[in-house]
């Protein structure tokens, strides 16, 4: 992503103005000991934040940027960062993580659900969201944007896009069952180029902000594997045309490396997971420009009590043959310089629940061998990377104000973006955080 500079910033009219380096358009002030704006540049000390109608005017040091006399100045003694952005998650609704129970939610019972997993995300400091699979992500993204329930900024894919008998195909079901498009599902079906093509242009026609596709196997579908293609280049592309038509993007489930350079080959722009990436998928990394998003975090939680709550053995034992080669990918990734972003792969059940997304930058540091620093980039900049808008994730000036505080130092401990003081969206102070 690349944020506006302070020549290209639009007014509330679209036109073109010039910020003030002085602050003397600014309405609110936001001062912090530290303050990170998300890209690659090093974390300011005492620095200051000057927001305008919700968007970021100037960012920069208290002694260099003025406070207007009728700003409100607000002064914390942490960290400030950009909102944070959770780049794959699921607003299911669900609560357990049976297969069966997921069946027997409605639609209007998920969406119920994702609301209040809207709050806990904005609470814990996203406050943007990519929803890359789930039937109900449409209507509390348009319930946010009208202001009539709280939340982070959410982008979704609506249902995925699965091949018959791939991952996303309920393999435990008569096929008809599954052909009929319950969006208590996480996909539909579609097969050959045709079939692809025609449920890409139906997302589109619904509303959504990306496709999302199946291109491997995966860990909790029941007949097929992690390691194992699915679809072919030509219902790829098909869905690939279709998304570049209305200039969105392209999410892939890609685990094993057939899969992942088939996807990245076809133009895709994010891979999701890659868990056995080699030589040849790094370098269609660079290529293309695709970014990885590996989130570690449901493996890492599958692995560690997903036998408590009632995962399948067929996703545990996929899970545990793949741990050990997740973070190795993800490392792979990373020192390659391929762009890495935060997704956590959380759908709401208490081993997977929204508000502990901040485990996936922990993972980073722990696993991959990040600096926090560039854990929190994988969290802001770099993750702001997967969503088709690009004024979110960085706190450059005309971005939207969407700002963390924290009352510790995440540079030095990243379990300090646990530690949330306040929220701001859009400038204004988020009011849920103790309810």
């Amino acid at each position: 992503m690349t944020g506006r500079g302070p020549a290209d910033t639009p007014d509330s009219r679209g036109c073109l103005r010039v910020p003030s380096l002085r602050g003397d358009m600014a309405d609110l002030v936001i001062d912090a000991d530290r303050l990170f704006d998300g890209t690659d540049a090093e974390p300011i000390a005492d620095g200051r934040l000057l927001v305008s109608e919700g968007r970021v005017e100037a960012v920069g040091t208290q002694e260099d940027l003025d406070v207007p006399a009728d700003a409100d100045h607000r002064s914390y003694a942490g960290t400030a960062i950009p909102g944070l952005v959770d780049a794959h998650l699921h607003l299911w609704g669900a609560r357990s993580m049976d297969p069966f129970e997921w069946l027997k939610r409605t639609d209007t019972h998920a969406a119920a659900r994702a609301t209040t997993d809207l709050r806990d995300l904005l609470a814990a400091g996203f406050t943007t969201v990519r929803d890359v699979g789930s039937g109900t992500g449409i209507g509390p993204r348009s319930a946010v944007d009208e202001g009539a329930i709280p939340g982070p900024r959410v982008y979704t894919s609506g249902l995925a896009m699965s091949q018959t008998g791939g991952h996303g195909d309920s393999h435990f079901l008569p096929h008809q069952w599954v052909r009929e498009e319950d969006p208590r599902g996480v996909s539909t079906l579609a097969d050959g180029p045709a079939e692809c093509r025609k449920e890409a242009r139906k997302r589109i026609r619904e509303g959504a902000d990306l496709v999302k596709i199946m291109t491997t196997g995966g860990v909790l579908s029941e007949k097929d594997h992690p390691r194992q293609s699915q679809m072919t280049d030509a219902e790829i592309s098909a869905v690939v045309e279709e998304a570049n038509r209305v200039d969105i993007p392209v999410a892939s489930h890609a685990q094993g490396a057939p899969g992942v350079k088939n996807a990245l080959r076809n133009g895709v722009d994010t891979i999701e997971h890659g868990i056995w990436l080699d030589d040849e998928a790094v370098d269609l990394f660079h290529e293309t420009g695709a970014t990885l998003v590996p989130t570690l975090a449901v493996m890492h939680r599958i692995c560690e009590r997903g036998a408590e709550h009632g995962l399948p053995e067929y996703g545990l034992e996929k899970a545990y043959e793949a741990r050990e080669a997740h973070f190795e990918s993800a490392r792979k990734a990373h020192e390659a310089g391929v762009p890495v972003a935060l997704g956590t792969d959380f759908l709401g059940p208490d081993l997977l629940p929204h508000g502990e997304n901040a485990l996936e930058a922990e993972l980073f540091v722990d696993e991959v061998g990040m600096s926090e620093r560039e854990a929190i980039h994988a969290g802001t900049g770099a993750a702001a990377r997967t969503v088709p808008d690009d004024d979110v994730g960085t706190l450059e000036p005309g971005n939207h104000a969407d700002v963390v505080v924290l009352n510790g130092t995440p540079f030095t401990d990243i379990t300090a973006l646990r530690d949330v003081a306040t929220v701001f969206k859009g400038g204004e102070e988020v009011t849920l955080l103790d309810q």
